[in-house]
């Protein structure tokens, strides 16, 4: 059965709801991301100016290290879980539980968004919503920084939570500029024990 975007989303919010212990042990500290993935994201957050957004914020680590570079942050994420762990561990910032499908933000009132791997399970066809979100939200001038799985073809793949998609850097870069967006740089990464990596800065 074809699902909708909305429904989409309950799904995977439901799967992510299931296994958010295990994540949160897995991924909810920043010592388990990549060191070239913290100065990107860190150097990115310097060209900033005004609220940044976390979409898809888990348990709230990238949030807080968005705050650490200055950037006056704030998270949301599908998962009730994550956003009240994110709460417990983070008191100091804000959190809330949403769709990025449909931002509870004013036209033009963010400075940037980070969608770090949250993009991720979007269908293809799907993948617009968010972006033409992102663009609405972002003001003029404003930053987008998107990590996601990085492959030859847009593909799916059987993610460890709920199936997810590989995307070529160029492919969704299109999908960026189709959306509002002017692609600044573009990175890639592969190991033998990872995923191949990308993440696209881009202005709004």
């Amino acid at each position: 059965m074809e699902h909708t975007g909305a429904r989409t989303g309950d799904i995977v919010g439901e799967a992510y709801s299931g296994r958010s212990g295990e994540y949160i042990d897995l991924f909810g500290v920043m010592t388990s991301t990549h060191p070239s993935d913290r100065a990107l994201v860190g150097s990115w957050a310097e060209t900033l100016s005004g609220p940044v957004l976390d979409a898809g914020c888990g348990p709230g680590q990238w949030t807080d290290f968005l705050t650490g570079c200055g950037s006056a942050a704030e998270g949301i994420d599908l998962v009730p879980e994550f956003v009240d762990r994110a709460r417990a561990e983070y008191p100091h910032l804000s959190f809330a539980r949403g769709s990025f499908d449909a931002l509870d933000a004013a036209d033009d009132s963010l400075g940037g968004v980070l969608a770090w791997y949250s993009l991720i399970h979007h269908r293809p066809q799907d993948i617009r919503i968010p972006l033409a979100e992102f663009a609405r939200v972002i003001r003029p001038g404003g930053g987008l920084l998107v990590g996601f799985f990085e492959g030859h073809v847009v593909e799916p793949f059987d993610h460890a939570v709920a199936t997810a998609y590989r995307w070529p850097v160029a492919e969704l870069g299109r999908e960026l500029t189709a959306a509002g967006f002017t692609v600044i740089e573009t990175h890639t990464r592969t190991s033998s024990d990872q995923r191949p990596h990308g993440a696209i800065t881009a202005r709004r």
